[in-house]
């Protein structure tokens, strides 16, 4: 077996071991103000907290808020050069379990339905990239259907790791300082609020949080919370009428009028929407959680505006009264990448030293990578391999994981 075979089964190994890690994030307790929002986040931590020290890494500690971090000195005649910082998140989304996390391994994928023991399936004639991976025969790893994998973000720090690994197991291997950041509760939108800045002495980073291979993302959406909360009148309903108001009508009203052609599962490229995530309550109140996302600015002021005004005609014809409250989640990050055009510059050299060809597409979504941009730190993200993300037919393709540990081998050395 090939060098490359013999590691490309080791980074196998490191993602199936992680995947098994239950780190699913609460959403819930993060907008309180709770990090980590799960106890069981540090359990993965320390994993990899013990595996950074293992490999060499210095000043390697978890956080009092779950975040881990370490640093691989300069190789010798390096020490000058500028240190950059390599992040990922360890949480995994709420929407779909983390929990029991059972892998299967498709080893030499050569196209076909692949029928997951759930009764869930993977279907290339409907899946262009799973397509492209049978073409390439990728090993492809799915869960079992009953949970989602965790490729998102578990590809991205096996991908970290393999890299630090290799410049362990390479000590000849010039490479400039590498600061290493794996934080929590990414999925929550609060994946920077405890960053230890403090730590971090570079003044660019890159996160491994993307999808298909080739993918390099500097473009993602200006993202907003809104929660709309609808009070009734609750009354006998056998003597409703005339001044009982059902505030659940009022919200599944406000959820009806919002544009069809606006959702998630309607609009694709640079399009924005408007995403319902969560309904609850009862005839006296409810509330609507709504995320918007827009690439511009004026974009979601526009957003912002229509769902205080579907709300207000939801007032006029039911009755009651709509309360809505906007929280600002994170921005574009692409003005302030324009800024900095060198640390894109050398993220496209480290793809093509790679040899992997760089695809600039847009996040329809966003990374710890945006946050940190607004903070100052211009952040880019890498791609992973991941596919299918938060959802139980996700995979990822051992090929694509293998190449963006390269990119990020070649990113850490010198030019």
């Amino acid at each position: 077996m090939s060098n490359e075979n013999n590691e490309n089964q080791e980074l196998l190994s490191r993602f199936i071991r992680y995947v098994k890690i239950w780190s699913t994030s609460d959403s819930g307790q993060a907008d309180c103000g709770v990090q980590p929002s799960t106890k069981r986040q540090f359990d993965f931590a320390s994993v990899l907290a013990s595996e950074l020290g293992s490999l060499g890494a210095e000043r390697v500690q978890v956080t009092e808020h779950c975040y881990v971090y370490g640093c691989l000195p300069a190789t010798g005649g390096a020490e000058k050069e500028p240190p950059i910082c390599l992040l990922a998140h360890m949480d995994t989304v709420e929407e779909v379990s983390g929990e029991n996390v059972k892998p299967i391994v498709h080893e030499s994928y050569s196209g076909g339905k692949i029928v997951l023991p759930s009764g869930d399936t993977l279907d290339p004639a409907f899946d262009h990239d799973l397509a492209l991976a049978a073409k390439n025969r990728e090993t492809v790893i799915t869960s079992d259907g009953s949970t989602l994998l965790g490729a998102d973000d578990k590809a991205g720090v096996a991908a970290i790791m393999g890299a630090v690994a290799y410049f362990h197991s390479h000590p000849d291997f010039p490479h400039r300082k590498i600061e290493v950041v794996f934080s929590p509760d990414e999925e929550t939108g609060h994946g920077m609020d405890n960053v230890p800045l403090d730590l971090i002495e570079s003044k660019s980073a890159y996160t491994v949080d993307g999808g298909h291979i080739g993918e390099l993302e500097v473009e993602c959406f200006n993202a907003c919370k809104s929660e709309i909360v609808f009070k009734g009148k609750s009354k006998h309903t056998g003597t409703a009428r005339p001044d009982m108001v059902n505030a659940i009508l009022m919200a599944t009203n406000f959820l009806q009028n919002l544009p069809h052609g606006q959702l998630p599962e309607t609009t694709d490229g640079k399009e924005g929407f408007f995403a319902p995530m969560w309904i609850e309550g009862t005839v006296e109140e409810a509330k609507v959680t709504l995320f918007l996302r827009d690439f511009s600015s004026e974009g979601m002021e526009r957003r912002k505006s229509l769902v205080e005004a579907i709300a207000r005609t939801t007032e006029l014809s039911l009755g009651g009264k709509a309360v809505v409250t906007h929280t600002f989640q994170y921005a574009n990050m692409k003005s302030e990448l324009d800024k900095n055009p060198r640390v894109v510059e050398r993220l496209v050299s480290a793809y093509r030293a790679a040899g992997v060809e760089p695809k600039f597409v847009p996040i329809r979504g966003g990374t710890d990578g945006s946050r940190l941009t607004e903070m100052g730190i211009p952040t880019p993200n890498v791609f992973t391999g991941g596919h299918n993300y938060h959802s139980r037919t996700e995979w990822c393709s051992l090929e694509q994981m293998a190449a963006a540990e390269k990119v990020l081998i070649a990113l850490s050395s010198l030019e």
